[in-house]
């Protein structure tokens, strides 16, 4: 409730605008590094079943087009 009575009594473009920019420059760099953290992390998992699905192909190619295996 504390942060409800400091904001108030202040303008709207405190609230929606300078706050935010505050936080942002404060706590950029953190948001950035988490961010590549995470992208980075997607494009692993993308990259990982990319090469097992080939992987699986070419294994069932080449499975397939044998006639008695080993």
């Amino acid at each position: 409730m504390a942060v409800r009575e400091i904001f108030a009594g202040m303008p709207w473009w405190v609230k929606w605008i300078a706050v935010p920019v505050i936080a942002i420059v404060v706590f950029g760099g953190l948001i950035a590094s988490v961010l590549g953290f995470v992208i980075g992390l997607l494009f692993k998992i993308l990259l990982f079943v990319i090469l097992v699905g080939g992987f699986v192909f070419v294994v069932r190619k080449v499975m397939s087009s044998s006639d008695g295996g080993w």
